[in-house]
């Protein structure tokens, strides 16, 4: 769940955002971090009945803020002997240049052979989530159980095995972004240096190529795995690599053209698109909370046809902005009734224009019951009967202090990493809340004189060109409304490639949310989904 946090920006409420929502008051980050070595510790997990002997790695490498200066920082951290350079002085953080500590936890199956054997860079997004909830959630060998749709009592929380973990198909690295987890951003004008679009991704890009080389896995096939946020991170990823081709891709929760965004149109007037690709996951909602007028039998046969409407009829409609008709305005709040469950009059008096938060409250209304947002199976109690939007998004409420201490718990006790350190499962510093979302795409103009909303489809279709052997998996859950999936669909048909590359992109979909992993059905599902477009595209 690195779902989504509440920032001031031009577009108001970001959609990929961590699930925490931001709501608790940002504290004082800490200047300098706590610096511990590598924990090297052993492990096995039973995978479907076999058990895989793994090496874990938990530790984190120190990134520059720049090609030059990365290139002249060592293993460990800091300036290489022959440039000359300086060790910052530790008495004086706000003085030195600007660098990012990043933490990682690596598993390595043990006895296999490196140059075959696939590795996955998995992190979360936000910006600002740390990667505790793929980690402890998905594909790391232990995982923590929360109930399906329900808010479980507090601690002490279940933490098992994972049957599900990926290490029966590639070797997986879990990343911290900078200034989350036990990752740390410091140095002068450090907030400039790492929080924003394209200075996060570089961070990572300069991660990934200094793991390669600590690891010796230049030569094994390659994978990045990025969930919500972290869709675009692994967009603007695929093209700052170059040097490295991928052999893969997987997007989870899909978002590159944050246009689309489905937070904040109303902010946004014109751009009608995003109520037109969250239509169908309304739909899946009302669908799964039975507040469809007449309830269809199954549930995607249901929305092909809502997919269709929502192209051929009401984003046309919406096009027309006040040249609509009455008679047709009146047609398509009808024809909105049967797609969403909610009143005719409240369509009407939205402009047709339903956000996702007034859907959220609308849905179950005279319960005085919201609906989750990063996962709309979910239902908690309205924080104001009398509030135009849903307040608060019940599924994080469910879930988040589950994660936050399985992580905890996790990372000291048995990977040993961490003692006397603060893991931030969303970030706290200050800079966070202007977060430079400007983009320079491939070849595209200077980030400072784009004129239009970030959009990452550029960066990917690039990546896909110059690499015309890697693989798209595009993931996620029909009941996300923060990242609809039909987002995801519409926004790989108009990825700027050519028609023999469309081949190269596949789709699964699960019935869950944004999380797809809360859900063990879907987990499983997902998990085997990925195993096999690992295999696929390795090789193996």
């Amino acid at each position: 769940m690195d779902g989504v946090r509440q920032v001031v920006w031009p577009l108001a409420i970001v959609c990929c955002l961590s699930p925490l929502c931001a709501e608790q008051p940002a504290a004082k980050a800490e200047t300098t971090p706590t610096v511990q070595a590598d924990s090297i510790t052993e492990g096995s997990v039973n995978v479907r009945g076999r058990a895989i002997a793994y090496r874990a790695v938990a530790g984190a490498l120190t990134v520059g803020a720049t090609d030059l200066q990365d290139a002249n920082i060592g293993v460990d951290g800091k300036p290489l002997p022959e440039t000359g350079e300086k060790a910052p002085d530790p008495a004086k953080p706000e003085e030195a240049p600007a660098t990012a500590r990043m933490f990682y936890a690596a598993y390595f199956k043990k006895d296999a052979i490196a140059e075959s054997r696939p590795i996955t860079f998995l992190y979360n997004g936000g910006p600002g989530s740390s990667t505790m909830w793929l980690h402890m959630g998905a594909f790391g060998p232990r995982r923590v159980v929360t109930t399906d749709t329900q808010h479980d009592a507090g601690a002490p929380y279940k933490i098992v095995d994972n049957d599900h973990c990926l290490l029966d198909s590639s070797d997986i690295v879990f990343i911290d972004a900078p200034a989350t987890g036990f990752s740390r951003i410091m140095g002068k004008d450090k907030e400039k240096a790492f929080l924003g679009t394209d200075q996060d991704a570089h961070a990572f890009e300069r991660f990934i190529r200094r793991f390669l080389t600590k690891f010796s896995r230049w030569n094994s096939p390659k994978y990045l795995l990025g969930e919500s946020y972290g869709t675009p991170r692994s967009a603007a990823l695929s093209a700052m690599l170059r040097g490295v081709d991928l052999n893969g891709i997987v997007l989870l929760s899909t978002t590159l053209a944050f246009d689309n965004w489905a937070d904040a149109p109303r902010w946004n007037p014109g751009v009608d698109q995003p109520y037109a690709v969250t239509l169908p996951t309304f739909a899946a909602t009302a669908y799964y909370h039975r507040r469809l007028p007449k309830q269809p039998p199954a549930l995607e046969p249901f929305l092909k046809e809502v997919e269709k409407f929502a192209i051929d009829e009401y984003l046309p409609a919406l096009l027309e902005g006040s040249e609509l008709s009455d008679a047709r305005r009146r047609a398509v709040a009808d024809k909105l009734r049967q797609y969403t469950g909610l009143p005719v009059a409240y369509l009407l008096k939205a402009n047709l224009r339903v956000s996702g938060g007034g859907f959220s409250k609308m849905l179950r209304d005279e319960e005085g019951i919201t609906t989750g947002r990063l996962d709309t199976r979910y239902l908690g109690p309205d924080f104001n009967r009398l509030s135009e939007e849903a307040e608060y998004d019940p599924q994080s409420a469910a879930v988040s202090a589950a994660y936050t201490t399985a992580i905890n718990q996790y990372l000291r006790s048995q990977l040993g990493y961490g003692a006397g350190m603060t893991y931030l499962p969303m970030a706290q510093e200050p800079g966070f809340a202007q977060w430079d979302q400007r983009h320079q795409a491939p070849g595209g103009p200077p980030a400072a004189a784009a004129g239009s909303g970030t959009n990452l489809l550029p960066d990917l279709a690039t990546a896909m060109k110059a690499n015309p052997k890697m693989k798209v998996l595009v993931t996620g859950g029909y009941y996300d409304w923060a990242t609809p999936f039909f987002e995801g669909i519409f926004e790989m048909r108009h990825l700027p490639i050519p028609a023999n590359l469309r081949s190269n992109i596949s789709y699964r979909y699960y019935e869950a949310g944004h999380m797809v992993y809360v859900n063990e059905n879907a987990l499983r599902q997902f998990h085997d989904d990925v195993s096999a477009f690992i295999r696929g595209s390795a090789g193996q």
